[in-house]
């Protein structure tokens, strides 16, 4: 562990030397997320990421862009099967995942403006809930779910952006989600994986 981390140090600290520039910015935009497994009758929830980054430009073609990001995930369930006192409810239940994402992104540039990028993401698990609203019933339930989800996440993200100006840009982006994310006991093999389409736009100083 401890060489892998010096590695990763080093990689960097060669990118930095060998950079001809270095853009810090600012970015946000929708997320269309998902749950990908052992989950049924889910459909995409619309949310939200934004957060902070350094485009760290290697040559006129490559550029490594390390992000640091907050997104809220999750999936919606509708029309799910419940029984309370031997009545049978409909319940629709809105999972809410939040993550803090440290993607790092390897950017080939087309041309000036048109690029494609490639990288792994690391996610860390900031809070889950849960909101249910019973079939009859006028008021929605929440409760706290960050126990039945590991705290931490890993994916690997591919994308396409356009820079409209030095400043400007807008990128779409892809999170196929890698690792299982449900935190499972004894006896249950469940598999969750996240999976989020991002459309982002951002400003480059």
């Amino acid at each position: 562990m401890k060489k892998n981390i010096l590695t990763a140090i080093a990689v960097f600290g060669f990118a930095f030397a060998n950079a001809q520039e270095t853009k810090f910015g600012l970015k946000g935009g929708m997320n269309i997320a998902n749950f990908s497994g052992d989950v049924e009758d889910n459909s995409s929830k619309v949310s939200f990421h934004v957060g902070g980054f350094a485009e760290i430009k290697i040559s006129d073609k490559l550029s490594i862009q390390p992000e640091l990001l907050y997104s809220e995930q999750g999936t919606n369930i509708d029309g799910f099967s419940t029984y309370l006192d031997f009545t049978e409810y409909t319940a629709d239940i809105n999972f809410r995942l939040s993550y803090i994402n440290i993607p790092v992104m390897f950017k080939v540039y087309v041309d000036k403006s048109f690029y494609f990028e490639l990288g792994p993401q690391l996610g860390i698990l900031t809070g889950a809930k849960t909101v249910t609203k019973l079939s009859g019933f006028n008021q929605e339930v929440k409760q706290d779910a960050k126990d039945f989800f590991k705290s931490t996440d890993f994916g690997l993200n591919f994308g396409a952006g356009y820079d409209f100006t030095n400043h400007l840009f807008a990128n779409v982006r892809y999170n196929l989600g890698l690792a299982n994310i449900a935190e499972t006991v004894d006896g249950d093999d469940s598999k969750i994986k996240n999976s989020n389409f991002m459309f982002s736009v951002g400003y480059k100083f």
